[in-house]
């Protein structure tokens, strides 16, 4: 079942599909070097999925922990794909986001080339060699309540760009933070100059 997002993405002040990079003041453990997707976001709050965070769980270990069984040849497969720490909201929950296309039990179309899925049969397919071509699995998810992003965009601490589909399912973790930063323009060496003259 497909839900569309009730976000009124014409509306300026609303960051749903854009990516925030945490400033290098931000020292909360959660997000400090944090690339975050934001998938929704409106007048109630917002909600996002950090995806520059592999933990130290693989794909398999989530699918084994819901009696998920995968297909020996595409076990090594999964076996080299993280699993991210999405945030500190709902920390044993499992998210996935990935291309648009084929709807689930529970997806949610962020826009025409961005879905999220939140049901156990998107993880069957994948275990079977089919699902999304491009994905990410996260545990977890961050969550601001009605306000509370954009007093945090007000006090620089984050910087916000729309969000590129290539960046997000392609380019390493570890280089996501400079990638995104390099959409703004800047490098994360003049994101920490920047912040010690805030």
């Amino acid at each position: 079942m497909t839900h569309e997002s009730d976000t009124d993405t014409g509306d300026a002040r609303y960051l749903e599909n854009h990516f925030l990079i945490a400033m290098p003041h931000l020292r909360d453990p959660n997000f400090n070097g944090s690339v975050t997707y934001l998938w929704k976001h409106d007048s109630e709050g917002a909600l996002g999925l950090v995806v520059n965070r592999p933990s130290k769980l693989v794909v398999p270990d989530l699918m084994e922990e819901l009696g998920i069984s995968i297909k020996d040849e595409f076990l090594a497969r999964l076996q080299d794909r993280s699993i991210l720490t999405g945030g500190p909201v709902e920390r044993n929950k499992g998210f996935i986001l990935h291309e648009a296309g084929t709807e689930w039990d529970y997806t949610l179309a962020v826009n025409d080339s961005i879905s999220l899925s939140m049901s156990k049969d998107i993880l069957q397919e994948i275990a079977d060699g089919g699902g999304p071509a491009r994905y990410l699995v996260t545990l977890g998810c961050a969550g601001w309540d009605a306000g509370q992003l954009e007093q945090e965009i007000t006090d620089n601490v984050w910087l916000t760009v729309p969000a590129d589909t290539e960046l997000l399912f392609s380019t390493d973790y570890e280089n996501k933070a400079s990638a995104v930063a390099a959409l703004l323009g800047v490098s994360m060496s003049q994101l920490a100059s920047l912040a010690g003259h805030s």
